[in-house]
């Protein structure tokens, strides 16, 4: 199968002009060769008639010697007409001896009409060569004679003009094809532009258009392209604009957090050292304080980390790290409860041990809050020459629909749980 409508369309344009080069070439073959034989058999017939009127009858006695016939013969022999004589009732005179059994082969519905004093013909090979065979009787009623023209030359010309339509439709082909490729590229030229300008878009350059270079259906498409990625750009750079704002938005609250929440975490901390002194009904509700007041701070700190990535002032710091160890630490600090699977060797890689804890934390703390009470499993493995870290638990997983947005900003798989920067 044929791929590409710019490769359709080349074979399309070249079957339809070899077709047409096909019909018109069969056409005036067969129109030529059936009027080149057909004039022959006119101009044949009618010499014919006039030999078997005018000149035979004056040659011939009543009833024809053999000298008379001969001298007939040699007459037609002449003029490069072979013929053969019959005279009524006697044995056939063939004028050359390659019509030596050649009144056999012509066909018996000739021959009967020739016996009836009609004038018949037929196409046939005589000696390897085309001819045209005509016969009637002399004056009517006299011997049969048979003309035998060589047709040689009408062949020759027909077999010309096949070979000169078969060349001439080899070339209008290559012609076809080459003028297809031309008009091809030229029909698909604003597709071609188009594509260049997605992929230029794909890549980041909203300001790729297509060229507008005419008014036609093609033209009419281009500019809507160019409408399309003109509101695409335009949402976009709003999009940009707004995710810019929303970084900002997040820097300064941050920001601004910082001073009263460590403020309030010395203060927590003060609190926390002595909630032994307070009174049994308040030391709950101080221990609840002194908690979410914890918790208010690692979300400020991940607020402020947030507002360093988006800014670019965050560097990655490569260290090399034992990873069973630090699994070990962040497990202990994290979840007490999971199931460490670690191997028996060390396994030391190079990468930043704050950002491999963060992430490590924080499949434990999902852990623990969407699979509470149940076994959690922290699994390490080396696995030609690739080193895995998973963490295994039994909660609900997320929705297949919604794997792919796990790692946007602020995105939570279930929309009613509160809590977490995301």
């Amino acid at each position: 199968m044929i791929r590409g409508v710019r490769a359709r369309l080349t074979a399309t344009i070249v079957f339809l002009v070899v077709l047409t080069a096909t019909v018109l070439g069969l056409a005036a073959y067969v129109f030529v060769d059936a009027r080149l034989h057909q004039q022959a058999l006119d101009d044949a017939r009618d010499q014919a008639r006039f030999d078997l009127s005018v000149l035979a009858p004056t040659r011939l006695d009543n009833p024809p010697t053999e000298e008379r016939i001969a001298a007939l013969a040699n007459d037609f022999q002449f003029r490069d007409l072979p013929t053969i004589i019959i005279p009524t009732g006697g044995e056939p005179y063939n004028s050359t001896a390659a019509l030596e059994g050649v009144l056999a082969t012509i066909p018996t519905s000739v021959r009967d009409l020739v016996d009836e004093g009609q004038i018949a013909f037929s196409w046939q090979r005589v000696d390897g060569k085309p001819n045209l065979v005509i016969g009637g009787r002399s004056g009517g009623t006299g011997p049969e004679i048979y003309f035998f023209h060589d047709v040689s030359a009408i062949e020759q010309a027909i077999d010309q003009l096949r070979l000169a339509l078969g060349v001439g439709a080899l070339v209008l082909a290559l012609v076809a094809v080459v003028a297809a490729r031309v008009v091809a590229r030229g029909v698909l030229a604003p597709v071609d532009e188009a594509s260049r300008a997605a992929e230029l878009i794909e890549g980041g350059d909203l300001s790729a258009r297509v060229p507008v270079t005419s008014s036609d259906e093609f033209g009419q498409w281009a500019d809507r392209f160019n409408r399309m990625a003109d509101s695409l750009e335009d949402t976009i750079l709003r999009l940009e604009a707004a995710q810019t704002q929303i970084r900002r938005f997040v820097a300064d609250v941050a920001h601004e957090l910082r001073t009263p929440v460590a403020a309030l975490v010395a203060e927590a901390s003060l609190l926390g050292s002595h909630l032994d002194a307070l009174p049994p009904e308040a030391r709950r509700t101080g221990e609840l304080v002194v908690h979410d007041i914890g918790r208010l701070r690692a979300l400020v700190e991940d607020l402020m980390e947030l507002s360093r990535f988006d800014a670019a002032g965050e560097e990655v710091r490569l260290a090399p790290i034992d990873l069973s160890r630090l699994i070990r630490d962040v497990a202990a600090a994290r979840l007490r409860d999971a199931v460490l699977e670690l191997p028996e060797e060390r396994i030391v890689i190079e990468t930043d041990p704050r950002r491999l804890e963060r992430i490590l934390g924080n499949l434990l703390d999902n852990a623990r809050e969407h699979a509470a009470g149940a076994l959690v499993v922290v699994r390490l493995q080396a696995i030609d020459g690739e080193v895995r870290v998973a963490v295994l638990d039994r909660g609900p997983g997320v929705p297949p629909d919604r794997l792919t947005r796990i790692f946007e900003r602020f995105y939570m798989a279930d929309p009613s749980r509160r809590g977490g920067s995301g």
